[in-house]
């Protein structure tokens, strides 16, 4: 390799070009040859593994006969590419030729070249295909030759996963343009739409690529748009002029150049008349911008990359909020497509034509996850390899089982998706006949089903004859769709509301819960580790201010009627508890010296932080009853950030540590007279449910979209069947032997049609 550029120098302007450009074939083309520069040998050539034909095809080369590219493929195993694909491990060779393996096409010509080093491209444990270097002298390529093509591979990965996702690679087998892409299934269900791109305020990266209907609007709100930032800068400059250096100011007068230059007005301005709408041509035309001066050796151009693309996001962010005013309209059956998407986003789209959701972040049990199960909305997250620009407006297929979504779909899985879709409304459709039915085994053994809320109250006078009252309240929701924290009178009012409809119904309402993935926009909490850090108990004991308006509100709001339960978030230590118990005597103190007489309710405590599996004895001597937080103690458990897409996997509520914790809980609350519930997803998950009855729980609080399945599954299998299901369960180590045993009892007893679809 050159001495003179380092390896992380070229790696980064490798991988900048890679990135930036648009049409990833090109990309591939600019890689081979930096590549074959860089390491200062013969060839370069990429491979690429095309899993519908099961072979690796020459996709991109210089060195070889470019008549290959497309024609040349080889099955994984054969000739030297297929060994490095098939071992899914580096190649070095000196002689080539000599290689028992090799295996010589002659339409690339590459007999002449003798050294050879080949390097898999592996993303998320699936190969992608090979990157290959060739010379013709023999020659060993040393250690820093590898190590610099291992990288570039690792680098590429991703990229590459993404192109092949949105077929802006193309692929010689593959026809009519179809692509998918996988995430994590955080809501079921199924949905037929169209994708809109709810695209993050002022980023670049994340700009839709749109086809303007009126190019002339387009160009002058682009100019306007501009003006407003140039007076906003030189009001800035203004206002610090006498506290800031002459030379800190005359940033301010280059950012007036840069704006008053018609260079960049005049590039944007081309782009739209060549078919893009304002936001997505700046977009194009900064990015263009900040990776040449990226790329280019003087320190003083590098560092106005970072002002081109500042005054990029100020351009942007104007054009984002008329964009915003003109009012966004949604297709009858929107798949509402994000990096992030908050409960904010969603309550913007009407309910009656959001059809789905798909975002780059979260995980099954993030708290927009949470709320698409209560709502009944298909939802796939943690597709890392989304590429939201050229997404918007395309139709899509979304899979909430399976975790996929299907853009651009054929019309025969369009066709096979609505039978699915078909056949779900059907079953819904026998089984909201028993919904009325008891929660009863054919033993005669009830199991208490309850339901979670937090959302606006529209469908309790349905769900009240249907269930044994409200699991969980999560009163943050009310938090979050406000602009600051809601006074006690609002909060009153909001439980009041809940307590009346559900009486006298018990109502588990849980204080604030916020931190985590639960967060407040006037209220940021921001932390390195969320999930082990400032959340739950811990911010409201150290806010009393709050959670004291918060039971004041719950207390005023139960009066006369006596079915508020409390539930403590996110203890970890007893002390806790007794500190909020302390703050909660007060408030029932305080409201008598008021004139309000209220009864003390019963307090319960969220088994979620495994410390409280080995303080029961002294939680159940303080408190009234307990209730597991499924989701967050199988996080604690396994230690896995349940929002990481790379680690997504690993969080599973049937791991058999979790499922031993549970039945011990189960126990042990048995033992100390304390009633149990299980208020996590695992309680809405049929056969999570039958294991949960068989352990003990004396009752399963879930989303109302779930008591369907769950109570159906409950009246056909008998307490005896699922206490034997659990001990046949915690005999198994792993949790796909756990998952396959499952599915294997409930196909016996002919309930496979309660569980949702899988491969």
């Amino acid at each position: 390799m050159e001495s003179k550029t380092p390896m992380l120098e070229v790696l980064r302007r490798v991988i900048q070009e890679v990135n930036g450009a648009r049409n990833l074939d090109a990309a591939l083309a600019t890689m081979v040859r930096r590549i074959r520069k860089a390491m200062r040998t013969d060839v370069c050539s990429f491979y690429l593994y095309d899993g519908d034909i099961e072979e690796l095809v020459l996709m991109e080369t210089i060195g070889l006969h470019s008549q290959a590219v497309g024609r040349v493929s080889l099955r994984v195993g054969e000739g030297l590419v297929g060994f490095v694909a098939e071992r899914e491990e580096p190649l070095n060779l000196e002689d080539a030729t000599a290689h028992p393996r090799f295996r010589y096409f002659a339409a690339t010509g590459e007999e002449r070249y003798s050294s050879f080093l080949g390097v898999p491209i592996i993303h998320q444990r699936r190969m992608l295909g090979v990157l290959v270097v060739q010379q013709a002298e023999k020659r060993r390529y040393d250690e820093e030759d590898e190590a610099f093509l291992v990288t570039m591979g690792a680098q590429l990965a991703g990229v590459l996963a993404h192109a092949l996702a949105t077929g802006s690679l193309s692929r010689p087998s593959l026809s009519g343009g179809q692509a998918v892409f996988t995430g994590v299934a955080a809501s079921p269900g199924m949905a037929i739409g169209e994708a809109v791109v709810i695209a993050p305020p002022a980023d670049l990266n994340s700009v839709p690529d749109l086809i303007p209907t009126d190019v002339e609007y387009e160009i002058a709100r682009l100019k306007e748009a501009i003006q407003r930032v140039r007076e906003e800068i030189r009001a800035a400059g203004e206002r610090l002029a006498n506290r800031i250096s002459a030379q800190e100011l005359a940033l301010f007068e280059v950012y007036q150049q840069m704006l008053g230059e018609a260079a960049l007005s005049q590039e944007v301005e081309k782009r739209i008349r060549e078919g893009q709408w304002a936001p997505g041509a700046l977009a194009d035309v900064v990015r263009r911008h900040v990776q040449y001066l990226e790329r280019v050796d003087d320190d003083y151009l590098r560092e106005r990359a970072a002002d081109v693309r500042d005054l990029g996001r100020r351009v942007l962010g104007h054009l984002q909020e008329e964009n915003h005013q003109a009012s966004q309209t949604y297709p009858e059956s929107t798949i509402l497509v994000g990096d992030e998407i908050s409960a904010a986003t969603l309550g913007e789209v009407p309910r009656e034509r959001l059809a789905g959701l798909v975002s780059v972040r979260g995980s099954s049990t993030s708290h927009v996850a949470i709320l698409a199960r209560a709502m009944g909305i298909p939802t796939v997250l943690g597709m890392v390899d989304l590429p939201l620009p050229r997404l918007s407006g395309a139709p899509v297929v979304l899979d909430g089982h399976r975790g996929r979504l299907f853009v651009r779909p054929t019309d025969e899985l369009r066709s096979h998706y609505a039978s699915l879709i078909a056949e779900e409304q059907a079953l819904a459709e026998v089984l909201e006949h028993e919904q009325d039915l008891p929660s009863e085994t054919p033993d005669g053994y009830t199991m208490p089903l309850m339901v979670n809320t937090g959302l606006a109250i529209d469908t309790v006078a349905s769900l009240k004859k249907r269930v044994s009252g409200v699991g969980l309240y999560r009163t943050e929701v009310p938090f979050m769709i406000t602009e600051r924290f809601p006074g006690e009178q609002e909060q009153t009012r909001l439980y009041r509301d809940q307590l009346e409809s559900f009486a006298p119904l018990p109502v588990v309402m849980r204080t604030l819960d916020i931190g985590g993935d639960k967060d407040l926009p006037y209220f940021p909490i921001e932390e390195a580790n969320p999930f082990l850090g400032w959340r739950g108990i811990r911010v409201t004991l150290d806010h009393p201010e709050v959670l004291m308006v918060q039971l004041r509100a719950m207390l005023r709001a139960s009066q006369g009627l006596d079915n508020l339960h409390i539930l403590l978030p996110m203890v970890t230590n007893v002390d806790e508890v007794d500190d909020a118990l302390r703050l909660l005597d007060r408030a029932i103190r305080e409201l008598g010296e008021e004139g309000t007489t209220v009864v003390r309710p019963k307090v319960g405590v969220m088994l979620e932080v495994p410390a409280t599996l080995y303080q029961l004895d002294a939680l159940a001597e303080r408190t009234d009853f307990f209730s597991v937080g499924s989701n967050d103690l199988t996080q604690y458990l396994l230690a896995v950030d349940r929002n990481n897409p790379r680690v997504a996997d690993l969080y599973d509520a049937c791991h058999p540590a979790v499922l031993s914790a549970l039945a011990r809980l189960a126990k042990d609350a048995k033992r100390l007279g304390k009633p149990i519930s299980v208020c996590g997803e695992l309680a809405g998950d049929t056969a999570g449910a039958l294991l949960l009855m068989g352990m003990g729980f004396d009752a399963l609080s879930m989303n109302a979209p779930s008591l369907p399945r769950v109570r159906a599954a409950i009246r056909r299998v008998s307490l005896d069947a699922a206490q034997t299901l659990v001990q046949e369960t915690l005999a198994l180590n792993t949790p796909g032997a756990v998952r396959g045993h499952l599915v294997t009892r409930l196909s016996e007893w002919q309930l496979a049609h309660l569980l949702p679809p899988r491969d």
